[in-house]
């Protein structure tokens, strides 16, 4: 019999702007932790080239942005700047309080997937791991 390793997911959680609000993203991490998925996890406050840059260096198939005060309005800015750097193959997902009317413009921009509170662990775990096989799928091979 021939065993088959199978890589686990790269997803980079992280919170952009000025939202410090960072509960949920660090349950968000542990629920993808404990699924198998390896998870890099940065602090809040973080600066759009820094996501950007991170992404690149750890070679992640998923981001998940966490807004709870408006900092979801930066994403498009930052999709711009993934496909920028390459990294249109990276699915990015957001969590958080997103009104209903902002969804469709997140969307519009490239977002995956948006989860407002109330989201199931299996849910995410589920869809995270359906978007890092796409990704992996679609990554550039060198």
């Amino acid at each position: 019999m021939t065993l088959t390793a199978t890589i686990p997911a790269r997803v980079l959680v992280t919170k952009i702007g000025l939202d410090g609000h960072d509960r949920g993203s660090r349950i968000i991490a542990a629920f993808l932790r404990d699924a198998g998925m390896e998870v890099i996890y940065t602090n809040p406050w973080q600066k759009l080239d820094s996501v950007v840059t991170l992404a690149l260096q750890e070679d992640v198939d998923v981001i998940g942005i966490s807004s709870l005060a408006t900092d979801h309005l930066l994403i498009p800015k930052l999709m711009k700047a993934l496909a920028a750097a390459g990294l249109d193959h990276v699915r990015v997902i957001v969590g958080g309080i997103i009104p209903k009317n902002e969804e469709a413009d997140l969307i519009k921009a490239g977002v995956s997937r948006v989860f407002h509170p109330g989201s199931s662990r299996e849910d995410i775990v589920t869809e995270v791991e359906s978007l890092a096989r796409k990704a992996a799928a679609d990554r550039p091979q060198d």
